[in-house]
């Protein structure tokens, strides 16, 4: 018999090495693992988790899971593919840095940001599509802009 915790652990594993799209692919996933479960108990999974259906490059929409652990960085290899895949555009002013992602995507992006340790980064702010960076006054804008730039593959 499957625990809750085992559960929602391998519901989190799963959606994390796989693409899934919706609840019936996760419990087909699930029962590859050997766990049986109803439709209904994944949902209520997928919400205890705080899982969200974000857009993908070719625009389909599959679950992530935000992860809050402010004591782990995030590595720069992660950091490079989140930024390489969902990040089109990086502007400046002052001591802010506007980016530009894909609808419902920019809340990942600003998760991996605030995990690293980005030179000048002090903090950000993510609606859906678009994410403001806040650059240390010492550091700047147009510095933290380059950088992250340079993180997209956009420079």
């Amino acid at each position: 018999m499957t625990t809750k915790v085992q559960r929602q652990q391998a519901v989190s594993r799963l959606i994390t090495k796989h693409p899934v799209t919706s609840q019936p692919q996760l419990l087909e996933l699930l029962a590859g693992e050997g766990m049986a479960a109803t439709q209904a108990t994944v949902s209520r999974d997928l919400e205890d988790l705080g899982a969200v259906k974000v857009r993908v490059p070719g625009g389909d929409t599959v679950y992530a899971i935000p992860e809050f652990e402010p004591a782990r960085l995030a590595p720069e290899d992660h950091l490079r593919r989140v930024m390489g895949e969902w990040v089109a555009e990086v502007r400046c002013s002052a001591n802010l840095v506007v980016l530009r992602t894909p609808p419902g995507c920019a809340h990942v992006v600003a998760s991996a940001l605030d995990r690293s340790s980005v030179r000048g980064l002090i903090g950000t702010v993510a609606g859906d599509d678009t994410l403001l960076c806040v650059a240390d006054e010492g550091f700047g804008g147009v510095a933290l802009a380059v950088a992250l730039r340079e993180l997209a593959g956009l420079a």
